[in-house]
């Protein structure tokens, strides 16, 4: 065993040296690289997932169930179901409340209203669980769903509201929470790229029935791939516990609900209700459990910068206009997102490629306005307004990184690669 215990240690140390030799993402003058994301683990995270490996405990077990804990109790709610991705989160969502099984829930042929501007598997679980979505415009300021469209896409079979905190910016909580309490609406919290980010001192996610989060690699911590629904909705959590692995009732907190009503079937394998394979590895809770501490100080480096490049591109406001933050709201800035006005005297294209080729990574704003993609033209759905600013978003803007390894000399250098294209245009 002292052999075994000394090879193990030696395993970490030399993860640990490697790391230290190896992973340093701070930006370089001499190869400069503003990258749209850099790893947010190192051998911390790594020797946790290393450890789960070496003991051949990989499936989801108690590191997962002790991440769901820990992420729950940090941020307030009563509980937390791990999946495989984000995308897995909306569907595990979605899925629940437009299950037989719950009460006061979605039911076939029901719309659900969402932002224009969207992530592709915001929208897809809508029509996967067979409801209808409501496509709606944005508020040009904040990027975020207008309330006032909210008011206007509602109709007689609607029945709830999917938000999106776009780039970890809050959405106009206190008039959406009203609207969906008046109008006896479901909320849904699609809080994807909003890890960190408040409304009102409450964390994004809590405000309705359910919320899910990402953490994807390029996502403000990580467990590579994986994802999380939160709810204080217990009877929700338990059913999200039988859909994300085959609708059996291995993983649910109370189960010996079920045992007594079925005690004639293996506990094991007791299936009740239609089910996934959405199951998080058990690698993913052990990375989740150490990158948790670190979200804090990540999303403050985010804020900082993010005020560093408002304040240094204010005096170029005749070409860029840029994402406010909510009122009351507390953003995480998932990336740094800037829009060229119609007017500028260039295209977001053109201004895009030159930062790529000076090594400045540039995306567009999620998906754009979805009701454009031409997925969405196969399935029913209504578009309501004209989404005017849904289409400048995806027509004139686009974000570089905004991350915890973009520091000073990383800031100088995007600000540089923007005024040197503009000197270009002969336009300062």
């Amino acid at each position: 065993m002292a052999d075994k215990d000394a090879l193990r240690a030696a395993v970490f140390k030399a993860v640990e040296d490697y790391c230290a030799a190896d992973f340093g993402y701070s930006f370089d003058p001499k190869n400069p690289i503003v990258r749209l994301h850099e790893p947010t683990f190192s051998a911390g995270e790594i020797n946790a997932a290393l450890e789960c490996l070496l003991s051949t405990y990989v499936t989801m077990g108690p590191k997962v169930k002790k991440f769901e804990e820990v992420f729950a109790s940090s941020f307030g709610w009563t509980d937390g179901v791990m999946n495989n991705s984000g995308s897995s989160a909306n569907l595990l969502a979605v899925a629940a409340l437009a299950n037989p099984a719950t009460e006061d829930g979605l039911r076939p042929g029901d719309e659900v209203i969402v932002p224009a501007l969207s992530w592709s598997t915001t929208v897809w679980p809508i029509i996967q669980c067979g409801l209808k979505p409501v496509i709606v415009d944005i508020d040009p300021a904040t990027f975020n769903i207008d309330p006032n469209e909210i008011e206007k896409a509602i109709g007689p079979k609607t029945r709830a509201v999917m938000i999106v905190p776009v780039y970890g910016n809050p959405c106009a909580m206190d008039a959406i929470v009203e609207i969906c309490k008046r109008r006896n609406l479901i909320l849904i919290e699609d809080c994807c790229e909003a890890l960190g980010a408040y409304y009102d001192g409450k964390a994004v996610g809590k405000f309705g029935r359910v919320g899910t989060f990402s953490f994807y690699f390029s996502h403000h911590l990580t467990t590579l791939e994986g994802g999380i629904t939160v709810t204080d909705d217990f009877e929700l959590a338990e059913l999200m516990r039988i859909l994300r692995a085959h609708g059996w009732v291995r993983e649910v907190k109370d189960r010996d609900r079920w045992l007594k009503k079925y005690p004639e079937f293996d506990p094991k394998f007791l299936f009740v209700n239609v089910g996934y394979n959405l199951r998080p590895m058990e690698l993913s809770g052990a990375m989740g459990l150490v990158q948790l501490p670190k979200l804090a100080e990540f999303v403050d480096t985010r804020r900082t910068n993010s005020a560093w490049f408002r304040r240094e591109f204010a005096q170029y406001g005749d070409f860029f206009d840029f994402q406010e933050e909510q009122p009351k709201g507390r953003h995480s800035w998932f990336g740094f997102p800037m829009r060229v006005k119609a007017n500028a005297g260039f295209t977001v294209t053109e201004l895009t490629r030159a930062l790529n080729a000076n090594h400045v990574e540039t995306r567009p704003i999620i998906a754009g306005n979805i009701a454009r993609q031409p997925a969405l033209k196969l399935y029913d759905h209504r578009v309501v307004g004209d989404m005017k600013h849904s289409n400048a978003v995806m027509d004139g803007a686009f974000s570089f990184g905004n991350h915890q390894d973009v520091d000073s000399g990383a800031r100088a250098y995007v600000a540089e690669q923007v005024r040197a294209f503009l000197r270009s245009r002969s336009l300062i």
